[in-house]
């Protein structure tokens, strides 16, 4: 039998009396009760759900939609909208337009009326888009209405369980520092949910607000060709009807929706974690581009924020391309074709360097920020193109100022139709590169863990004992504190970049070997180097987290 230390009884009393929804209310009542008796389970459980509050992360905030201040429900959306609207007020912005989106995740539609009603309540001119919608159209409503905030209900890519609620500025862009600090404090000094005012009325938007999304989307292609075959799935988020609706605007109707994926379905059933990242995730898009004999595959993820790309090889065996492939092809292209005469393009710490390479061979400018497109699309004036490894690409910056996968696939079709007119393909292109700016290999090593105070307790002893040497070669080590949360550990052309995650219990791990390439007929052997290079530094990375 396992005590119950009577402050948590009573933080957990408390936060029950304020809740406002009656199932969200048994539910914590029942965890209690066993709590109460002596459930060690239990009471392992009540601590977890009052550990809260949820914290604003890299885009956010995320977690299980469960009762209690630490995990997504009406009680925590009611006072989080609160301090939001608060916060608002104190910067002037009382009574201005604030728009509000969902995906079609558990919670998310009560979550959204909820939002709606408390910055409805607090005066705000509250629109609200009318369905579930893909979170690059709240992003760009955001900048078309000319918003005072924007708020949507998603947890992207996360598993079926969670939920999230991802906020923008005025700047139509995810908020910085010190505001989620001064939204927080706003938070906490809000009454329970049970006292916030509430009211219905907020404004439902018609479907003008698509239609003007989807005909910028449609101005993004560079090129005329058309002639392609596309397969595609929204992994059972509520991507693919846009996704397609933006292709055909395109002039791209030649598409294969992946059946079993085409409807919104909260509970993923035909994978365990909906991110195109993932092993399995993308096996039924890759099965039926085979089937189909499609030219390029697209794989959105469930908010349709993220893309991804599959391709066939020579012999037509079909892979995904890693989210530093996509994003130097497509910033290559966005360079070659635009009439910025001061163009920048941007990526972040952890994404391969070769778009930097890129930008050099253009005369183009160049960032790198922390991760997050919150700080991408910050990254400064003239900006044409910007991506994170992780398959965020934004190659609509003037309209979208976030990553928008309906924008960055409608544009990977272009490049591959207009490189199929040409009689070359994707893969082509990518030795071109090599050839030009030498071999990234890049690749990924995550530390998932069940309690956050994990990763802490890692990165202090990397920072107290840091290798001196990975794959054979000499490294010296970087602290990224305080600006962010990371390690950067480099040497004789490897990077490895260590941080916690801001949306998954993770510590991720970011590795890249780079080699120069003298000409295309060294290419092979080049790879083959790097290639055996990242092999040793992925087993020398994963002894570091044992």
């Amino acid at each position: 039998m396992t005590r119950l230390p009577p402050e948590l009884r009573d933080r957990a009393i408390r936060w029950i009396a304020d809740d406002v929804d009656p199932a969200a209310r048994h539910e914590l009542q029942t965890v209690l009760a066993a709590a109460m008796s002596g459930s060690a389970d239990a009471v392992a459980d009540l601590a977890d759900r009052m550990a809260g509050p949820l914290e604003f992360g890299t885009a956010g905030l995320r977690g299980p939609v469960r009762a209690g201040p630490n995990g997504m429900n009406t009680a925590v959306v009611v006072r989080t909208t609160a301090g939001v609207a608060s916060w608002l007020a104190a910067h002037g912005k009382a009574g201005q337009v604030v728009v509000v989106g969902r995906d079609a995740r558990h919670g998310s539609a009560e979550f959204a009326a909820a939002t709606a009603e408390v910055l409805h309540a607090a005066g705000f001119d509250v629109r609200v888009l009318p369905r579930p919608l893909p979170t690059p159209v709240l992003a760009f409503a955001a900048k078309h209405l000319g918003t005072a905030a924007a708020v949507q209900i998603t947890a992207s890519h996360n598993p079926p369980l969670d939920n999230g609620y991802k906020l923008y500025d005025d700047s139509a862009i995810q908020i910085v520092p010190p505001a989620d600090a001064e939204i927080e404090a706003a938070i906490a000094g809000a009454p329970g949910a049970v006292s916030v005012p509430r009211q219905a009325g907020a404004t439902v938007l018609g479907e003008e607000v698509l239609d003007a999304y989807l005909d910028r989307v449609a101005q993004v292609p560079r090129s005329t060709a058309r002639g392609l075959r596309v397969a595609a799935t929204a992994l059972h988020g509520v991507g693919a009807e846009v996704l397609r609706a933006a292709l055909s605007r395109a002039g791209f109707t030649d598409v294969h929706l992946v059946a079993e994926q085409s409807d919104p379905d909260p509970d993923f059933p035909t994978v365990s974690f909906p991110n195109p990242e993932e092993p399995g995730a993308t096996d039924l898009l890759l099965a039926l581009a085979a089937e189909v004999g499609a030219d390029l595959a697209i794989a959105l993820d469930p908010d349709a924020d993220r893309c991804a790309v599959g391709v066939p090889d020579a012999g037509g065996r079909w892979r995904m391309l890693r989210g530093d492939e996509t994003g130097v092809l497509l910033g290559e292209y966005v360079l070659s074709t635009t009439t910025n005469p001061d163009p920048l393009v941007a990526t972040t710490i952890v994404s391969a360097a070769m778009l930097g390479d890129i930008a050099r061979a253009h005369g183009a400018r160049y960032a790198e920020t922390l991760t997050g497109f919150k700080w991408l699309t910050r990254s400064g004036d003239g900006l044409v193109f910007a991506y994170e490894e992780a398959l965020g690409l934004c190659v609509n910056p003037d309209f979208v100022r976030d990553k928008d996968g309906i924008a960055a696939a409608t544009l990977a079709c272009d490049l591959a139709a207009k490189l199929k007119a040409e009689g070359r393909s994707l893969l082509d292109e990518l030795d071109r590169l090599a050839v030009a700016h030498g071999v990234y290999v890049t690749d990924q090593v995550s530390l998932r863990v069940t309690d956050l105070a994990v990763r802490g307790q890692v990165m202090t002893r990397l920072r107290k004992a840091p290798p001196d040497e990975l794959a054979g070669v000499p490294v010296g080590v970087e602290d990224l504190l305080p600006e962010t949360d990371a390690l950067r550990i480099a040497g004789g052309g490897l990077r490895v970049v260590i941080r916690p995650s801001g949306t998954e219990p993770k510590l991720k791990c970011y590795l890249q070997v780079a080699r120069p390439v003298g000409d295309a007929a060294a290419l092979a052997e080049v790879r083959v180097d790097a290639t055996g290079t990242m092999t040793a530094l992925r087993r020398d990375v994963e002894a570091l987290l044992a």
